[in-house]
């Protein structure tokens, strides 16, 4: 595997911490993006001269320009962008708030989106380029009380699909990686949630929110595996548009599809007879 620039948003912690974790290990050039100085420098301490930390947050459009153009200049062109960095929102559709919306969005979304514009120049001038936007299993399997946040992640497999259509004819590679759970805080304190008003939930989310804490720190992912499996992706000449991490991911979207597959044969009558017919 030869030597490259990685850029990763989100490595503070979770399986943006482990990609870049595995990334310097196997001797790649990793900046990371963080939210706070003092992250600048306990990323920085993981491998010194290899190991770059920029404060960033997402959501601001211009400073994600800013950023990335200051790496193309002073570190390096950017060979590959993981686009990590996002956050997990539970709550009930109902209970869920507009602002809560809006913030999943700007930041899982829009805030993505802001990355992957901004490293997309340089890669098609260059004639290459490896993106990888990491959405999750919730972005292609819904779930209860996850709505805001499987919403931002089905727009981000949207985006990535068309934009690795687009732009395969300049050398750059785009994947969706869709990882299932991991043993990262992402179901713990990472977590945003939803105040509770509506009784009526109160035997759904209940359930399902005391499950997803008593599972968090026992899930069948290993974020260590995680990163092996990245770079695999990143060093395969002809990658995946997909790639599910976690057998829970695979057995997740094999039984949606069969799932789907079945009531789009039972529909398809009554899909079939919504064709223009001329006139007799």
């Amino acid at each position: 595997m030869s030597t490259r620039t990685i850029l990763i948003t989100g490595v503070s912690s979770g399986l943006g911490r482990a990609f870049a974790e595995g990334a310097l290990t196997a001797g790649h050039t990793v900046v990371g993006t963080v939210r706070s100085a003092d992250a600048v420098a306990s990323f920085e301490a993981l491998a010194p001269g290899r190991a770059l930390g920029r404060i960033l947050d997402i959501s601001c459009d211009n400073k994600v320009a800013e950023v990335i153009a200051d790496v193309e200049r002073n570190v390096a062109p950017v060979d590959v962008l993981v686009a990590s960095a996002g956050y997990g929102h539970e709550g009930t559709f109902e209970e869920s708030t507009m602002a809560d919306l809006r913030r999943q969005f700007e930041v899982n979304v829009f805030g993505t989106v802001s990355v992957l514009k901004a490293v997309l120049p340089g890669m098609r001038q260059r004639r290459r380029g490896r993106i990888i936007v990491v959405t999750s299993v919730g972005g292609l399997v819904p779930s209860p009380t996850l709505s805001l946040y499987n919403g931002s992640k089905f727009a981000m497999e949207g985006i990535t699909r068309s934009l690795a259509a687009e732009v395969a004819r300049f050398g750059i590679q785009v994947t969706a990686v869709e990882p299932g759970a991991f043993r990262t805080d992402w179901s713990g304190r990472s977590m945003q949630r939803t105040a509770r008003t509506i009784p009526d939930y109160d035997d759904l989310i209940g359930p399902i929110s005391a499950a997803r804490a008593a599972y968090n720190g026992n899930q069948t992912g290993d974020p260590r595996k995680a990163a092996e499996a990245l770079l695999k992706l990143i060093d395969s000449s002809n990658p995946p548009a997909h790639l599910l991490l976690g057998t829970d991911a695979l057995a997740a979207v094999t039984s949606a599809h069969a799932a789907f597959t079945n009531e789009i044969e039972q529909w398809s009558e009554l899909s079939s007879s919504t064709d223009y017919a001329p006139p007799a």
